[in-house]
């Protein structure tokens, strides 16, 4: 009876540090649970504000293309001003030199040019 007694005792500490082990197990497990519960958590918050960040730089994007479109026509049409002002420019000095070469014919025929002479056909 003895002998069965410090059996009993002996099983009842092993049962004991065994219980001991497995709670420690079990809240070292739960803890772990725990931070990557958190970890998730930081990580769903990362996600929604980098998908709000990429829809505002998405949205800067489409501004950005629509204001670069808006500057190209404006190019464009400033370019085609200026391409008519060159025009204007070019003919009002031809016309200038024309009016210049025939005054010079009366008032100082030294200067005349006369112009080339044309073939017709």
């Amino acid at each position: 009876l003895k002998r069965e007694q410090v059996d009993d005792d002996n099983k009842k500490e092993y049962c004991a540090t065994q219980f001991d082990t497995s709670d420690d197990s079990k809240k070292a497990l739960e803890r772990k649970i725990s931070d990557h519960e958190n970890a998730i958590a930081t990580a769903k918050e990362a996600i929604a504000t980098l998908s709000d960040e990429i829809a505002a730089l998405e949205k800067g994007i489409k501004n950005l293309d629509k204001s670069v479109a808006e500057a190209t026509e404006q190019r464009k049409a400033e370019n085609s001003e200026f391409k008519e002002l060159m025009a204007s420019d070019t003919a009002a000095k031809e016309v200038l030199e024309f009016a210049k070469n025939r005054l010079n014919k009366f008032y100082n025929p030294k200067m005349y040019k006369a112009p080339p002479k044309r073939e017709l056909s």
